[in-house]
């Protein structure tokens, strides 16, 4: 399988981006990886960590799309961008899949100019996994498409749950509506008549969600809005964040409480890796035809090589070919 990996893209890019892609093809069968962008900082990274692989190549690209620049603009002005050349490499057979911890608005125009999207998917949607009580939870949309349809709605639980069953092993996994409340009647025009395509449709569909019951309800999926996905994804990190600074800062102003932190940090560690996107290294932009896995803009060298390996499960497990199939079955493409 070969992979492009947006060398230009993160905050790290692109020494922590090549040293990543290095330690992948080093543990991962069958894996050639193309680093795409800047031949020559590439080629001084690889010299600077003193790494070789036969398994990687180098393909240039003169420009980089900024982290703060308009996604769309800058992906139909700058087509030799290192994440749209990544696209680029999928949307013609020479690459499988694309790896990007770049600006995730590119990212996602990028793969939908370039690779366009699966027969029947009207939107592609960014799945999200957020830790609960009962393992992790995955929100769609966090972001790809913030003008949604009653539609999108369905077709983010069809995508959804093949990705659970087919990746995650996860049978029959349960989906919910995000709204305001439990009760039926809630929410707006859009949400109630979402409500009654994934009421009417063959998922395992739970209910309308609220936002405090994704940490204790035991439910698999949750879909929403790109908007309103976007904002509950930054807010929960930095609400993690926040609440283990601040934890650690009071509890160091006592100095007895000081000693006893010292045997919370195993409990206080275990809670950040739950949180740590670096652990799954990226998430899947589902709905477009290849493989979109968008990492964090902080990624380092651990987040890029599982980002890797979170390409290599969607392709191990055929989960386009099956998200095509579920949504013939659900009637995806003729509804709305």
């Amino acid at each position: 399988m070969k992979i492009a990996v947006d060398a230009m893209g993160g905050d790290q890019a692109p020494l922590e981006i090549v040293k990543g892609a290095f330690s992948a093809v080093k543990e991962l069968d069958d894996i050639e990886v193309v680093l795409v962008g800047d031949e020559q900082k590439i080629k001084s990274s690889i010299a600077e960590l003193n790494v070789q692989s036969d398994n990687i190549s180098i393909f240039h690209a003169s420009e980089v799309v900024a982290m703060d620049e308009p996604a769309t603009y800058a992906v139909r002005k700058k087509k030799d961008s290192s994440i749209t050349r990544c696209a680029g490499l999928v949307s013609k057979g020479e690459a499988e899949a694309v790896v990007s911890a770049g600006n995730t608005g590119a990212a996602v125009a990028a793969s939908m100019v370039c690779m366009r999207t699966l027969e029947g998917v009207k939107r592609p949607g960014i799945g999200i996994f957020i830790p609960t009580m009962h393992g992790s939870c995955m929100v769609i949309d966090a972001g790809a498409n913030i003008s949604c349809k009653p539609l999108h709605f369905l077709q983010y639980g069809v995508m959804a749950s093949v990705y659970c069953e087919s990746v995650l092993n996860i049978e029959k996994p349960t989906v919910g509506l995000l709204n305001v409340g439990e009760e039926d009647a809630k929410g707006n025009d859009l949400v109630k008549e979402a409500f009654g395509l994934l009421s009417n449709s063959s998922l395992n569909f739970v209910g309308n969600v609220e936002g405090r019951e994704i940490f204790d309800k035991d439910v698999n999926i949750v879909v929403c809005e790109g908007f309103v996905g976007n904002i509950l994804l930054k807010f929960f990190e930095g609400l993690t964040e926040d609440f283990l600074s601040t934890f650690r800062t009071e509890a160091k102003k006592d100095p007895e409480t000081s000693r006893g932190l010292s045997l919370c940090e195993p409990v206080l560690k275990s809670i950040l890796n739950r949180s740590d996107y670096s652990e799954y290294g990226g998430v899947p932009l589902l709905g477009v035809n290849g493989i979109s896995i968008i990492s964090h803009g902080r990624s380092d060298a651990k987040a890029i090589h599982n980002a890797i390996k979170a390409a290599m499960r969607i392709s191990k497990y055929s989960v386009n070919e099956h998200i095509v199939e579920e949504l013939k079955n659900n009637g995806c493409m003729e509804v709305g």
